[in-house]
């Protein structure tokens, strides 16, 4: 696997994260092919990587309320 140069990468968090600290998810629309997701809370931490198509995805089946307990 390739990995990428997140150095540059600019982030931004997750409008359904809250302001206490708590669930927050951050995303990079820096990268053509690929959307990076990190906690906010641990901004040196692991990233995970997501193919475009993957994450629109997951995005669009919890817009929907899809994805049950």
């Amino acid at each position: 696997m390739r990995s990428i140069d997140l150095t540059a990468a600019s982030w931004r968090k997750s409008s359904y994260s809250n302001q206490d600290g708590g669930a927050c998810v951050e995303v990079s629309d820096d990268f053509a092919a690929v959307v990076p997701v990190r906690d906010s809370k641990v901004p040196h931490g692991p990233v995970l990587v997501f193919p475009v198509g993957g994450w629109n995805s997951f995005v669009s089946v919890i817009g929907n309320g899809q994805l049950s307990d």
